[in-house]
C-alpha cells in the first residue's frame, strides 16, 4: 500500500503540472506520431449498406498499437520519480514493445515478464523487445499467459520498490493504474470527438472497441462519458463460446470477483478460484477487466458482448480484403461485431470503431486459417 500511495500522490500533483502536460503532449505528437486519423471506411461502410464506419487508426502510431501512449505518459512519471528500472507485464507483446521502446528512449533498465505460452505466440514482438534492450522473462506458472504475467510483475515490483517503476499496460491493477492509463489512453477519445464533429458536425451513434483489460475502448469511450446520445459497446473474446467455459469475457457473462487489487470482472469458480481464460488473441487473455468498465456496464452507460474466436478471424479477413488494413487479433473482434450490429439497429447509424493495433504480430496464428 505504502508504495500504491506514493505513487497516488505523486501521479496527483502532475495531473496538474503544466510542464508534465506539455512534456507528455509534445512526446505523443513528435514522438509517437499524433494526432492518428480518423478515417472513412468506404468499402466496409458499402459492405454492411446502413452502418458509416469510422476507424481510429491507432495502429499508425510508432510501434503499431495504442499502448505507446500509456507507457510514454508513465516513463515521465517513473523520470520524476527517480527510477532508474522500469518493468512490466505483457501478453500480444505490444505493451511489452512499447515499453522496451520508452525505456530505451529514456534510458532506462527494462524488465518485461511474458507467459512462455505468449513467447511462442508472439515471437516477432519477443524479437523486438530484446532488439531494444530489454530482458523478456518467461513465466511458467499458471496458464502461462497474461495474468501470470502480472502476478510475477508483481512480485518482482514488491520486491525492488525503491529503484523500480511498475508500469502497467491496461486500466486494471490497483489504484492508481486504472485512473493513470485512462487518462494518457484518452487522447484517442479526444481526438476521435473532434474530428468526428468536424467531419460530420454532429456525434458518432456507436462506438467500438475490443476490452481484455481494456485501455483502447476506455481510451475511446471516456471523452463521451456525458455525451448520452453515444452509445458504447465493448467486445469481449467469447473464445470457443460463452457456453463452453473457454473464453475471456467476464463482463459478457456478468461473473465478478477481486483480481491483482481491483474488484471487477473476473472469471472465476464458486469457491472463488481464478479460472484460465482463453482467446486466440493474446492481449484479450486474461480473466479480469477494467474495473471502470464494470462500473460502466452497472450503471448502463455501455454495453459488453462476446465475439468468438472464429468470428474474430472473419472480421480479421474482411477488413483486410476491403479496406487493405490489418488488424491486430484483438482489434478483428471490434471488426467482427460490426456485422450483428448491423443486423441489430434501425436506420442508417454512424460508429467509431477503435482499429486499437495492427495484425504483424498475428500472421503465425492465422496462417492456419488461411
Amino acid at each position: 500500500m505504502a508504495m500504491l500511495e506514493e505513487l497516488e500522490a505523486v501521479y496527483r500533483k502532475l495531473k496538474k503540472d503544466a510542464a508534465f502536460k506539455e512534456e507528455f503532449r509534445s512526446f505523443l505528437n513528435e514522438y509517437a506520431g499524433r494526432p492518428t486519423n480518423l478515417y472513412y471506411a468506404s468499402h466496409l461502410s458499402k459492405h454492411f449498406g446502413n452502418l458509416r464506419v469510422y476507424l481510429k487508426r491507432e495502429d499508425s502510431l510508432h510501434t503499431g498499437a495504442h499502448k505507446i501512449n500509456n507507457t510514454l505518459g508513465q516513463i515521465l512519471v517513473a523520470k520524476r520519480m527517480g527510477k532508474a528500472r522500469v518493468i512490466a507485464e505483457t501478453g500480444a507483446g505490444q505493451h511489452g514493445v512499447a515499453t522496451a521502446t520508452a525505456a530505451a528512449l529514456f534510458g532506462l533498465k527494462c524488465d518485461v515478464y511474458m507467459g512462455v505460452e505468449d513467447i511462442h505466440r508472439q515471437q516477432l514482438n519477443v524479437l523486438r523487445m530484446k532488439l531494444m534492450g530489454a530482458r523478456v522473462i518467461p513465466v511458467e506458472s499458471g496458464s502461462k499467459t497474461l495474468k501470470d504475467a502480472m502476478n510475477e510483475a508483481i512480485r518482482d515490483w514488491v520486491t525492488n520498490v525503491e529503484d523500480t517503476f511498475y508500469l502497467i499496460g491496461t486500466v486494471a491493477g490497483p489504484h492508481p493504474y486504472p485512473v493513470m492509463v485512462r487518462d494518457f489512453q484518452s487522447v484517442i477519445g479526444q481526438e476521435a470527438r473532434r474530428q468526428f464533429l468536424k467531419k460530420e458536425n454532429a456525434l458518432p451513434d456507436y462506438l467500438l472497441a475490443c476490452v481484455g483489460g481494456g485501455s483502447n475502448a476506455m481510451g475511446l469511450f471516456h471523452p463521451f462519458l456525458n455525451d448520452k446520445s453515444v452509445k458504447m459497446i465493448g467486445v469481449e473474446a467469447a473464445g470457443l463460446g460463452l457456453h463452453t467455459g473457454k473464453h475471456a469475457a467476464p463482463l459478457s457473462a456478468r461473473m465478478f470477483g477481486v483480481l491483482h487489487g481491483t474488484k471487477s470482472g473476473l472469471l472465476q469458480t464458486p469457491d472463488g478460484q481464478v479460472k484460465i481464460a482463453h482467446s486466440i488473441a493474446a492481449g484479450l487473455d486474461y480473466p479480469g477487466v477494467g474495473p471502470e468498465h464494470a462500473y460502466f456496464q452497472k450503471i448502463e452507460r455501455a454495453e459488453y458482448v462476446g465475439v468468438t474466436d472464429r468470428e474474430a478471424i472473419e472480421g480479421l479477413k474482411l477488413l483486410s480484403r476491403l479496406e487493405g488494413i490489418i488488424p491486430a487479433m484483438e482489434t478483428s473482434h471490434a471488426i467482427a461485431y460490426l456485422e450483428k450490429l448491423s443486423r441489430r439497429v434501425k436506420g442508417k447509424k454512424s460508429v467509431i470503431v477503435c482499429l486499437s493495433g495492427r495484425g504483424d504480430k498475428d500472421m503465425e496464428t492465422f496462417r492456419e486459417f488461411i
